[in-house]
């Protein structure tokens, strides 16, 4: 994807009116309006060159033959890199969390929890992925020798010593086993196997451009199951799923957005797709048409949740464009560091 073009301070100011003022009306802003909350006082004819610009550069569309102007993905792209991620939840905010996630003693719990709560608070669909399993059974080493032609023994020891063998039926080179166990070991020690299997899937989509040998090896052992474990599930919880249908006009598109929140399989693929096990920061993803054509014109807002480093989970909310995202960064950031302190003190 191209990086959006810069623009100037005038513009950054417009188009952040503009943003705010259709997040809050729903309605396409015109130059008039603008004019009258213009802290420079700027005429109309002025904003209306302004936007011309912004049209132009991709940031602003017309709807039909409105005078007014929506913002672009690329607008909403560009107004969130402009957030200071220095706001705070308000009283009654924290309070609804605190009560909603009183008396939390294990990871399913919270999360069902917390879907309720994004749910309630963004007033979109909350989503949250509790992995389950100990941390006991996170990746210690992997080892794979060829044992003949389209047989290779795949080798998995877990930190709590438990060991796992399997036969796969693969042609692979001795050399390129090696390089892939290498890399598996110095990337993901200590990883949970739900967390490595997810990360794992995610470059292999991320650079497909760049495939190499040592990527083709990966994908072939990914495919086999090599890093399965039958203890060590995930459960999503989702909530909110009326949120967006009120705000859906198109039957058939409805339709589509409906079953692919049914498709629970479908929703963790979408956040392990999205949300890197080693970002520290929420992520804001817009445009989420090339995973799911169905979430066309969502966005999802979320992050990885932790208990003392390890990454046990995830929580996020998916809702339209035009939403609060100041709001629901912060919401989402409060909730992960809560998760970290309150199931640090259960252990």
């Amino acid at each position: 994807m191209s990086a959006d073009p810069p623009i100037g301070e005038r513009e950054r100011e417009i188009l952040t009116a503009i943003v705010e003022t259709f997040i809050t009306t729903g309605e396409p802003v015109g130059s008039r309006a603008l004019a009258r909350a213009s802290r420079e006082h700027l005429s109309p004819a002025t904003i209306r060159n302004v936007m011309a610009d912004l049209v132009d550069a991709g940031y602003l569309e017309q709807p039909h033959t409105s005078a007014g102007r929506v913002p672009s993905p690329a607008a909403y792209r560009y107004y969130v890199e402009q957030l200071s991620g220095k706001a705070q939840l308000s009283p009654a905010d924290e309070s609804i969390i605190q009560d909603s996630l009183h008396g939390v003693v294990d990871i399913e719990e919270f999360m069902e929890r917390t879907s309720h709560v994004l749910s309630l608070i963004s007033h979109n669909v909350g989503l949250a992925v509790a992995v389950s399993g100990s941390p006991k059974n996170a990746l210690e080493h992997v080892y794979f020798s060829r044992l003949g032609e389209q047989k290779v023994l795949a080798v998995v020891v877990t930190k709590s010593g438990v060991v796992r063998d399997r036969v796969l039926r693969l042609d692979l080179p001795q050399t390129d086993l090696d390089a892939a166990a290498r890399f598996i070991n110095d990337n993901f020690h200590g990883w949970t196997l739900v967390a490595v299997r997810n990360e794992i899937a995610r470059r292999l989509e991320e650079e497909r451009s760049e495939y190499d040998r040592l990527m083709s090896s990966l994908e072939q052992l990914y495919r086999q199951g090599v890093l399965s474990g039958e203890d060590s599930t995930q459960v999503i919880f989702v909530e909110g799923a009326a949120n967006l249908v009120a705000g859906e006009q198109d039957r058939q598109r409805l339709q589509q957005l409906l079953k692919t929140l049914e498709e629970k399989e479908k929703l963790v693929e979408l956040l392990g797709a999205y949300l890197d096990a080693k970002q520290e920061a929420v992520r804001v993803v817009i445009g989420l048409d090339e995973a799911q054509p169905s979430l066309r014109n969502l966005v999802l807002i979320g992050t990885p949740a932790r208990v003392g480093g390890e990454v046990m989970g995830s929580l996020a909310v998916l809702g339209p464009t035009r939403m609060d995202y100041q709001h629901t960064i912060t919401a989402v950031s409060y909730i992960a560091r809560l998760f970290d302190r309150v199931l640090n003190e259960n252990e």
